[in-house]
C-alpha cells in the first residue's frame, strides 16, 4: 500500500483510468473536473492493440465491450449520395483501420467511472487556478476558493489542458495544428442506420452520419482540411458558426445536418492537433494522454495511449513515487513518437485536395477490400499500436 495522495484534473479518459490503477496500489486520488457532470457522447474512439490488453488486465474489457458502438463497416458516398466505397470491419482483422473495440468517448468515461467511484473522490464543478510546488508537496488552489495539498498532481485535462498551462506555460508552445477540425454531435437516426455508418467526401473537407445506441440516434460529423484558426474553445456557439461556414455549399445529408446543430446536447469541435513536449513533468507534477502527447484524433490512438499511459504511470509511482514521473516517460516516449508520426502522415492525406485527388482517394478505399492489400494495412497499423512491451507489475491482475 502507498501513503500518498494524488489529484487527477481531469473525469474523461485518461484521468478515470489513472485512478483505477492508482486506488489499486493504495493511493488516496482526488478527481477534479470543471464540467458539473460527466460529459455524455462524444465521437467514437477505439481502443487497440496494448491498449485492449490493458483493459483486459483491469478486467473492464467485458464492460467495455457491453457498450461497443458495434459498427461494421462504413459506406462512402459523393455529393449525390452515390456510393464509391464500402469498407467492412472485418476486412481488417480487428486492429485495422476499423478498430475491434469502438466506444463513444462517454459511454467509455462511464464505465471508468463506476469502476472507480467507490474509492476515488470526485469534484465536480471545479478547476485548478494556481500550483504552489513546495519540498514535500504541491499547494493547489481552486476556483472554488477551496485549497488542498497533495503529493503529485497530474494534468489528464486534455488538449487545452489547464494543469500543463499552469505548471509549463501557454499552449502555443507546445500544441501542433496538423490543418484539419472535427465536429461531433448527437443527431436523429434519420436514415435508420444501426451498426453501419455512411461518409460523404469532399474536396477539403467530409460528413458522416453513424448509427449509435443500438440505433436509437445517431452520431453526426463534419471534417474541414484549414490552416489555424483563432476561436474560443469554450465558446460553442462561436464554434457552431465556424462549422456552419466550413460546411457552406456541401451537399448530401450536410444541410440537414447542420440544421440539427442548434438542437445538439454534445457537440464538441476541436482542432486536429498535437502535444509535443520535451518533459511531461516538472517536480511533482506531471501531465497524462492528450495533455502530454495527444497524437490528434488523426491517428486513431489517443484513447489507446491514455490507458497504457495510465497503465504505466500508476505503477512506476508504485514502485517509487520519486522517480515514477520520469521512468513512465522513458517506458511511453517511443511508442508515443511512433503514434505521433502516424497521426502526422495521415493528416497529409485525410482530406482530398482535388477532384483528381478524391477520385484516387475513392479508388484506394475501394482497393482495401482485397485482402492481401487489407492485410497489409492492418499489418502497419499493429505495429504502431502494440509498439509497446507492456510492463508487469505486482497488482497488474488483482
Amino acid at each position: 500500500m502507498v501513503d500518498a495522495k494524488i489529484l487527477i484534473s481531469g473525469a474523461s479518459v485518461a484521468g478515470p483510468a489513472l485512478a483505477f490503477w492508482l486506488t489499486r496500489y493504495g493511493f488516496e486520488v482526488t478527481v477534479v473536473e470543471r464540467a458539473p457532470s460527466l460529459r455524455p457522447g462524444g465521437q467514437a474512439v477505439d481502443l487497440r492493440g496494448t491498449a485492449k490488453e490493458v483493459a483486459r488486465r483491469m478486467g473492464l474489457d467485458e464492460r467495455i465491450r457491453a457498450a461497443c458502438t458495434d459498427t461494421k463497416g462504413e459506406t462512402l458516398v459523393d455529393r449525390k449520395g452515390r456510393t464509391k466505397a464500402t469498407l467492412r470491419a472485418d476486412d481488417f482483422g480487428g486492429d485495422g483501420l476499423i478498430a475491434e473495440i469502438e466506444i463513444l468517448r462517454g459511454d467509455l468515461t462511464e464505465v471508468l467511472y463506476e469502476a472507480t467511484k467507490e474509492k476515488t473522490e470526485y469534484v465536480f464543478g471545479d478547476r485548478i487556478t494556481a500550483l504552489d510546488e513546495r519540498a514535500d508537496g504541491v499547494d493547489v488552489t481552486f476556483a472554488s476558493g477551496a485549497r488542498r495539498t497533495f503529493d503529485l498532481v497530474i494534468g489528464a485535462d486534455g488538449l487545452h489542458s489547464g494543469v500543463r498551462a499552469l505548471a509549463f506555460g501557454d499552449e502555443s508552445a507546445y500544441v501542433r495544428h496538423l490543418g484539419a477540425y472535427l465536429a461531433f454531435f448527437t443527431v436523429p437516426n434519420r436514415l435508420g442506420l444501426r451498426d453501419w455508418a455512411i461518409g460523404f467526401t469532399d474536396v477539403g473537407r467530409s460528413a458522416g452520419i453513424r448509427g449509435v445506441r443500438d440505433g436509437e440516434v445517431a452520431m453526426g460529423y463534419f471534417g474541414f482540411a484549414s490552416e489555424k484558426v483563432d476561436y474560443d474553445y469554450r465558446d460553442v456557439e462561436a464554434q457552431k458558426a465556424l462549422v456552419r461556414g466550413f460546411a457552406a455549399g456541401m451537399e448530401w445529408e450536410a444541410p440537414w445536418l447542420l440544421n440539427q446543430l442548434d438542437d445538439a446536447p454534445d457537440f464538441y469541435f476541436d482542432s486536429c492537433a498535437q502535444v509535443i513536449m520535451d518533459s511531461w513533468s516538472r517536480g511533482r507534477i506531471g501531465l497524462l494522454g492528450d495533455a502530454a502527447f495527444c497524437p490528434s484524433p488523426l491517428s486513431g490512438q489517443g484513447t489507446s495511449l491514455a490507458f497504457v499511459g495510465a497503465y504505466v504511470l500508476a505503477g512506476e509511482l508504485a514502485a517509487d513515487l520519486g522517480t515514477g514521473l520520469k521512468r513512465y516517460e522513458a517506458i511511453m516516449r517511443d511508442f508515443v513518437e511512433k503514434t505521433q508520426a502516424m497521426g502526422r502522415a495521415n493528416a497529409k492525406t485525410v482530406f482530398a485536395k482535388s477532384r483528381t485527388a478524391l477520385r484516387t482517394q475513392y479508388l484506394a478505399m475501394r482497393a482495401m477490400r482485397f485482402k492481401p492489400i487489407a492485410a497489409l494495412a492492418s499489418r502497419k497499423m499493429q505495429d504502431v499500436v502494440s509498439g509497446i512491451d507492456l510492463p508487469t507489475y505486482p497488482h497488474s491482475e488483482d
